[in-house]
This record gives C-alpha cells, structure tokens and sequence, in this order.
C-alpha cells in the first residue's frame, strides 16, 4: 500500500490570542533540546534500512558535560534509538536519575507502520495522511512508554516537518509540549513547511489549548538586522545577495545550534534575540553530532574538541547575560494559563 501525499505541509498561522505570557519570575532562560536519532548519510536517499544508533559513547560524554553545568538535555527521540536495548537502557538511566527528559521524534520513514512510499515528501510526518501521521505517532509512543514507563509529553518532528493536522493530534496523543517550528526558515521547496513569520516565544498550536509550542530560536544579526525577515526574504530572492549580506556581516540569518554556526554568530544571535524580547533561547543539535564520523559537523577528533569550545563560550556568555538554563517542567510551570488549570483542578 502506498499512501498519498499532502501538497506540503500547510500549518495554521498563530493568533495574538494565541500567544503565550510567561510568569514574570521565569526571567529570560534557555533550554536544550537534542534530535535523538540513528546515523545516516545526510547526503544518501532516504532507507528504511538506515538505522543503525551507534553513537552511545558520546551521547554519553555529552551528556555527563552538560549535567555538569547545570543543564537538562530534553532528548526527543526516535524510533531506532527507543528500539535500541542500550540507548534505551542508558537514556532510562538518565530519567532516573533525574538529568534529563526524553520525548517523540518522528523520522517517518524508519518509523512504523511502514506503508508509504520512501521519498523526500514523505520524509515530512506532517505532510502524511492523518490516519497514517496518527498510526506512526502511536508506535512511537507507545515503543517510548514501553521503554520507560511513561509516554512522552515533548515533541519535535523530523526534518521540522509539522503540518495541518499535527497539533490537534498531538494533543490529542497527550503531548504537552511541541518544539517542530524553525521560526524564520523556509522548507515549502522541499515539500516541507514554511515558518517566516512565525513567532519567536511560546504559544498555543492546539485547538484546545493544551500543547505549548516552543519554536526554535533564530536570529538576525548584522548592521541591517533591523530588517529583519522581510529584508533577509527579499535578498534570498535575488539569488547570492543573501550570502554576500552574510558574509560582508550586514544581514545574517543565525539559528541557535553549534552545528555549522560559528561561535561569534551564536554569541552575537544570543544578544540579538535577548533585545527582542526572546524568553527562551531554544538550543538544539543532532546526537550522532556527539561522535566523530556521522555527521558533516563532527567528522574527527579536532572537530569534537571545537564542539566543547564552541558550548564552553556559549555557556559563559549565558552566564554573563544572567540568562539560566530551564527544564521542560519549568517551562511547563511557567505557562499561567496551566497554572490556573491545574488549581481549578
């Protein structure tokens, strides 16, 4: 059987009703969320077939470095990582304990059940029939609450790739919290969704105002920053204008990630989203990125040692910023319209 295709992935634009004010004592944070999910080649087709979770050992590095500076990875993760008997047993580990929160991430094609067709369209959850985006969304919390006793309330989908059905149904899957909006980046070309103009801080995706969505942070930096969207989307229409900005240092597009974002860009994008009033910074990278050889941003061993550098600076500059890490409860807490449920309750 071979489902069809949505023409892309088509999402609801926010209201101003929708937004989110967070309690005033939750102050400006940050937040780190990692993509969980198997190795693969980045520049191959799509494989049913790829899902290979070798990358234990520094997962765990990672881990025990970021603990150590106060900080409670949230690990979205995937089918073949939950499906792992020792992903899952160190990551069990890590809730235990109390040091990190695990939820959903959905890679639609190594995620049953396995009906559609492998292409790059498909590759997007949110672009899949209801009945199927649903049916996988299932297995893989029910694959998550099998591993760790509860099922996941925190998700992100592969490749950023929400669509018109997938806040409702991740509400109604018992999910509290969504991070899959790429504010200010541009998918519909590649058949995925499209996130210019969407908001910086929190607010409510779904329609019964239960799911949080926490987009990821981008910023805009350099001398015509003020331009912002509208001017970084009029230059990528003129072909290279948009990297000749760049690379001039007069309008840059920076998201928050250490993969591929030098560290002055980052540092210089922390300040930027704070003057905008950003309450969360929402960092986030792969894991595969935490063992050298599987992706294009760690490949050797001088590659891991900048990956360190790069969140030692980051993280000092956070401090001098007064800006402090937040856990996904915290968050949560910090949500009034969920405070107010909670004591009706």
């Amino acid at each position: 059987m071979n489902a069809p295709v949505h023409d892309g992935c088509l999402l609801r634009a926010p209201t101003l009703e929708d937004a989110i004010t967070l309690a005033p004592d939750f102050g400006t944070r940050f937040m780190l969320f990692v993509d969980t999910e198997e190795e693969f080649d980045w520049d191959a087709p799509f494989s049913r077939a790829a899902t290979s979770v070798t990358a234990l050992a520094g997962m765990a590095r990672g881990q025990g470095y970021f603990a150590a500076a106060g900080i409670k990875p949230i690990y979205v993760t995937d089918y073949p990582v939950v499906d792992s008997d020792a992903a899952a047993a160190m990551m069990g580990q890590w809730l235990a304990d109390e040091a990190a929160d695990v939820g959903a991430h959905l890679h639609p094609w190594v995620n049953p059940p396995h009906v559609e067709e492998v292409t790059a369209a498909n590759s997007y959850a949110g672009a899949l029939p209801e009945t199927l985006e649903r049916a996988k969304l299932e297995a893989l919390c029910e694959r998550i609450a099998g591993r760790f006793g509860r099922r996941p309330m925190v998700y992100r989908a592969g490749r950023y790739g929400v669509g018109s059905n997938s806040a409702r149904l991740l509400e109604e899957a018992g999910f509290r919290l969504d991070s899959s909006v790429r504010s200010r980046f541009d998918y519909s070309g590649q058949h995925g969704p499209d996130f210019q103009g969407m908001p910086l801080n929190p607010y409510w995706a779904g329609p019964g105002r239960q799911l949080v969505e926490l987009p990821l942070s981008t910023a805009f930096v350099g001398m015509l920053r003020g331009g912002g969207e509208r001017l970084y989307r009029a230059a990528q229409g003129m072909g290279p204008l948009a990297g000749a900005m760049a690379r001039a240092g007069m309008l840059n597009r920076v998201p928050l990630t250490p993969e591929g974002v030098p560290v002055g860009d980052a540092i210089r994008a922390i300040d930027a989203l704070i003057d905008e009033g950003a309450r969360v910074l929402n960092f986030s990278f792969h894991s595969p990125t935490l063992e050298p050889g599987h992706t294009p941003y760690v490949r050797d061993e001088a590659d891991r040692v900048a990956f360190y550098r790069w969140w030692d600076k980051v993280l000092n500059h956070l401090d001098r910023r007064r800006v402090r890490p937040a856990t996904l409860d915290q968050l949560l807490q910090a949500v009034p319209e969920r405070r107010q449920a909670c004591k009706a309750a």
